[in-house]
């Protein structure tokens, strides 16, 4: 029984590999295809499925010494423990006169890591690798600050956003304290 189904199991399956595909042009242009014949088709003979295989790349580390290697795997394994940024998601500021953005890193920087930290897109002062500033012109509204830490081969290492909110109260507020 078992060697039945198969020998059945086998032979579906060979002819599903094999079977032929039949079209037919309806009055308005449209083709139906189908693994049947149909009334008014004709069969079609199919190309075989496009395929591509990735040509072999040579093995590079070769030419490391064993000490290069395992360095370089330890740098690929390397993660900060603390990737943080103040303030804190969601703060909210009522007129404040400034603001203190700061990215938090546990290890610290490491050498040949970049930091980059935006606010609403735009790097803070302080020039590359700058991991804090304390903005005095700060407008009402949402802003988003952002920061990527890379290596030096561009991968990224840790990034972390932050959204924080500055209440300004009108002149026009009834709860304007006078």
């Amino acid at each position: 029984m078992k060697r039945l189904s198969l020998f059945l199991l086998a032979s579906v399956c060979a002819a599903s590999a094999f079977a032929t595909t039949y079209v037919r042009v309806e009055k308005d242009g449209s083709k139906t295809y189908s693994d049947r014949p149909i009334p008014g088709g004709q069969p079609v003979e199919l190309a075989n499925a496009q395929t591509y295989s990735s040509p072999t790349t040579p093995n590079s580390s070769s030419s490391r010494t064993p000490r290069e290697q395992q360095l370089l795997e330890q740098m690929d394994d390397f993660r900060y423990s603390v990737c943080a940024l103040l303030p804190a998601n969601d703060t909210s500021y009522t007129n404040p006169e400034s603001v203190s953005v700061s990215l938090s890193l546990t290890p610290g920087l490491i050498a040949d890591h970049t930091v980059v930290v935006t606010i609403d897109g735009q790097p803070i002062p302080g020039g590359p690798n700058a991991t804090g500033a304390t903005l005095t012109t700060v407008y009402r509204g949402t802003h988003t600050v952002a920061a990527i830490v890379r290596n030096r081969y561009g991968k990224t290492m840790c990034q972390a956003t932050s959204t924080f909110h500055v209440i300004r109260p009108s002149l026009n507020s009834p709860t304007r304290r006078r």
